[in-house]
């Protein structure tokens, strides 16, 4: 971000120097010194800073300029800076002109000549103004800015994918009232380049630092835009990781600390489902709890201290086995072998299935906790799908903005998959309601959602109620299709390993090793597997954590054995 601006404006160039070289030395590290000599050209400068949208924090201007004076000057500076601090530099004799200048001008101080030694009389004076302006001054947002519809599907994705790669952004609703100024604006200045929208609109349209602006972005597009790593930059590695959730990220933090030259490849966002809670209060060593965000960006950091290559988004297509090499291949096509692999993808959320759900997915229903929606449902009512603690989570967050949120649970209580201290929480919280028996059955509306019809299971009865936003967790199913033939899934598709795979004490089909699976280890040797992705996995933080740690062991052990 560039410095705000202390401009000094006098004719009398010894002067102007002189009143220059004093701020530079007091206020340089601090503030960009610029020196005009004459209200013309000063002005001129003014204009060009605002049409880059730099910031000025002060005017110190000499009164007796033969052009045009330190208050005429002032006057037409306001239009362009109004909050500017504005300072006259005066002589004895101008001391009437400066105080009508007050009232006039809006001068915030006069100081008269000569202000030696500037310790003394021109620095206090300067430095209560700018740190007054300092308080009040709001920098100008200089990160990516999203122009779009709130019901818009591409829009979600968009903020949603920076959102939980925690890159900063401006979301400007065009729906929204009072935001409408502002996008026209945006609109204007920037009107959409050809639409390649599914639906054939030019919204979204997305802002980068840089000036550039891309209608209707892929999420690819958004990636490759800001730098984010999308191929890996080595063929082979000791040690791959697929998925970047917790079981993840802790195997790839304890492989490289140990030495082991680490890929970790994630599909969408780092911390998995967890990394979309708003808020995990059980897990050890954080007594007031942490968001899921939070632990990720933590976690991330960690990784590369360490040195661990992390490729985001990224897709790996297939997995195949040659000798003693794992061998995936990526969405782009691209190959990367390594010795030995893990496998932490995670599981997702289950969709609902009901009339109309899919329609309005993305446009008022979302899965998961969709914590960059929380802003556009303040004040309106939100409904929460499901009983268990990542439901619980997300109704206590969106307390917090929405004027109620009500929770629809198709059990008779909370207490079944629903931690204690959450309970308790839930209940505590006025504008929460829990509505026990109650499924959701159909979704209506036009362009975006605009009401549920609900069912209680009791009483057989139906309700329709008005509904904007609609937040379903129901469950998960792991992201195991990619390796179907390929590594061994119970019947709902969680990877199975270690004693699981060894029935009748027959080991895997194919098992080339003279011992059994490993704790953790699928049915192809060296191929591991970690969090919730696995199945008879508890499906708790610390437990996935423990995991991906466990596993780094056992990959030791299989590296050595094959070394020979």
């Amino acid at each position: 971000m560039a410095k705000p601006i202390l401009l000094t404006v006098d004719d009398d160039v010894n002067v102007s120097r002189a009143v220059e070289r004093d701020l530079r030395r007091q206020y340089g590290e601090r503030f960009r010194v610029l020196r005009a000599e004459s209200g013309t050209s000063a002005l001129e400068t003014l204009q060009q800073l605002k049409e880059r949208g730099e910031a000025a924090a002060l005017f110190l201007v000499d009164q007796r300029m033969s052009e045009m004076t330190g208050v005429e000057f002032l006057e037409k500076a306001i239009d362009l800076y109004p909050e500017a601090k504005r300072v006259l530099l005066t002589a004895y004799a101008d001391t009437d002109a400066a105080i009508r200048a007050i009232n006039g001008a809006r001068i915030d101080y006069y100081l008269m000549k000569p202000w030696d030694p500037p310790e003394e009389l021109l620095y206090p004076t300067l430095d209560d103004l700018l740190e007054n302006w300092g308080e009040s001054h709001r920098p100008p947002f200089e990160g990516i800015r999203i122009v779009g519809d709130r019901w818009s599907p591409q829009s979600h994705e968009i903020k949603n994918f920076l959102g939980r790669h925690q890159v900063p952004f401006q979301w400007v609703d065009i729906a929204l009232k009072g935001a409408d100024a502002q996008a026209q604006k945006l609109l204007q200045e920037n009107p959409p380049r050809t639409p390649t929208c599914d639906d054939g609109a030019a919204l979204p349209l997305v802002f980068f630092p840089d000036g550039s602006r891309l209608s209707c972005p892929t999420i690819r597009d958004i990636a490759d835009k800001i730098g984010m790593q999308t191929r890996a930059d080595k063929l082979f590695y000791d040690l791959v990781v697929v998925g970047a959730g917790p079981a993840g990220l802790a195997a790839a933090v304890y492989g490289a600390s140990e030495g082991l030259s680490t890929l970790m490849i994630e599909k969408e966002a780092p911390g998995g489902q967890a990394g979309t809670s708003s808020r995990i209060e059980n897990y050890l060593g954080f007594p007031i709890g942490l968001s899921g965000a939070d632990l990720a960006r933590r976690a991330i950091a960690q990784a590369r201290r360490f040195g661990v290559e992390i490729v985001s988004p990224q897709e790996v297509k297939s997995l195949r086995a040659e000798g003693q090499y794992r061998i995936v291949t990526l969405g782009d096509g691209r190959e990367v072998s390594c010795r030995a692999l893990l496998l932490s993808m995670g599981v997702q959320w289950n969709t609902l299935d009901i009339p109309g759900i899919q329609k309005f997915t993305g446009a008022g229903v979302y899965y998961g906790a969709a914590a960059t929606e929380a802003l556009s449902c303040a004040n309106e009512e939100v409904y929460v799908v499901g009983g268990a603690n990542s439901a619980g989570q997300a109704a206590m967050h969106f307390s917090r903005y929405a004027s109620r949120v009500t929770m629809l649970v198709r059990g008779p209580d909370l207490t079944r998959g629903m931690s204690d201290y959450l309970v308790d929480q839930i209940a505590a919280t006025p504008n929460i309601e829990v509505r026990f028996n109650a499924s959701v059955i159909e979704a209506c509306g036009e362009n975006n959602l605009e009401a549920i019809t609900i069912s209680d299971s009791q009483t057989g009865q139906t309700e329709r109620v008005p509904a904007t936003s609609l937040f379903i967790f129901i469950g998960a199913v792991p992201r195991t299709q990619w390796l179907q033939g390929t590594i061994e899934t119970d019947e709902r598709g969680f990877l199975l390993s270690g004693s699981d795979l060894v029935r009748d004490s027959v080991r895997p089909e194919g098992w080339n090793l003279d011992r059994d699976p490993s704790l953790l280890e699928t049915n192809i040797p060296g191929v591991f597997v970690a969090g919730d992705v696995r199945a008879g996995s508890i499906k708790r933080v610390a437990s996935s954590v423990g995991e991906g740690s466990v596993c780094v062991s056992l990959i030791h052990q299989y590296l050595r054995e094959i070394a020979g």
